[in-house]
């Protein structure tokens, strides 16, 4: 098993819980107000490292009262840190409504994150051994550019989920080994509009085209579709759940399967593998806090029969 580093952003998610989103100029009461460490980054990482994969977690937190917080959360779930660094000023906060169905609204403020550089991740990152490299969208584009440029001339395997989404240029798709997108994600980097498993394969047909190796389209309570550039193609459903919370769903899913595919699982296995932690943390609220571990997503595995999807 190789060590996967995740670089990217750390926030803490401030999150209220109504009963409906409110309208433009609405004034609405919350039934109460949480605090839970997130981040996409920082929620990938504990995902892997929750999962049982060696993680270490490359990023950046304020000198403020939630940056001790924020690291400690990463330690208590495993994930190395000694590449966190400190910044002046405040930390990334996502300021999350979540309403009875656990659908969610969020609002990024990217702190800390937004200060993390070129030169900084160059000073941490140690290329031997390691499976692979995670990146999001929630840390400036021109360190992922660098990053992604350096880690595949090092012959790593770039895993990005370009999240928030936004278009790629043309000439790092060859640099990437997996594209990790859900519907939204990949209607803007391909420009197909993708709303079940018919249409994620054409948009990942057209993404592998470009020159990635791999790519995966979470669909939510579809499943999710994988596909790579030799032809293969697996069709994944979701398991059925009563969602809670939806926050962080997507980011278990991913480092659920960098964990599993970093320890040599097969790609079909690996992918329900990380279907079932992604079902299991929507039953939880929270982000970080509702991330389970490799011994309760194997038990998950061991109850549900296939016709349980």
């Amino acid at each position: 098993m190789g060590k996967l580093y995740v670089i990217g952003s750390i926030n803490m998610d401030v999150v209220s819980s109504v009963s409906q989103f409110p309208l433009p100029g609405e004034t609405i009461h919350s039934s109460g107000t949480s605090f839970f460490p997130g981040g996409k980054g920082a929620n990938q990482a504990v995902a892997a490292a929750m999962a049982g994969a060696e993680c270490a977690m490359i990023g950046a937190v304020g000198r403020d009262p939630f940056g001790d917080t924020l690291v400690s959360s990463l330690e208590d779930r495993g994930v190395e840190v000694k590449s966190v660094l400190a910044k002046e000023g405040t930390s990334g906060m996502a300021i999350i409504t979540v309403n009875e169905e656990g659908e969610n609204h969020i609002v990024l403020s990217a702190g800390a994150n937004g200060q993390l550089t070129e030169a900084d991740v160059q000073a941490e990152v140690r290329f031997e051994d390691v499976y692979a490299v995670l990146l999001q969208n929630e840390i400036p584009w021109e360190t992922n550019v660098a990053v992604i440029q350096s880690a595949s001339a090092a012959g790593v395997r770039v895993w990005l989920n370009p999240a928030p989404a936004r278009a790629l240029p043309p000439s790092l798709f060859p640099l990437l080994d997996t594209l990790i997108l859900n519907e939204t994600e990949a209607a803007a980097v391909s420009g197909v509009k993708v709303e079940d498993p018919m249409t994620a394969e054409l948009a990942a047909g057209k993404l592998l085209g470009l020159g990635t190796e791999n790519v995966i389209v979470t669909l939510g309570e579809q499943g999710c579709f994988y596909a790579n550039r030799r032809g293969e193609r697996i069709t994944v459903p979701a398991y059925r759940v009563k969602p809670v919370d939806t926050t962080a769903a997507g980011d278990t899913f991913i480092g659920a399967y960098a964990a599993a595919s970093s320890g040599g699982m097969a790609t079909e296995a690996a992918l329900r593998f990380a279907a079932a932690a992604a079902a299991l943390t929507v039953t939880r609220p929270g982000a970080q806090a509702s991330i389970p571990s490799k011994q309760e997503i194997e038990l998950f595995l061991e109850k549900q029969p296939a016709s349980a999807h």
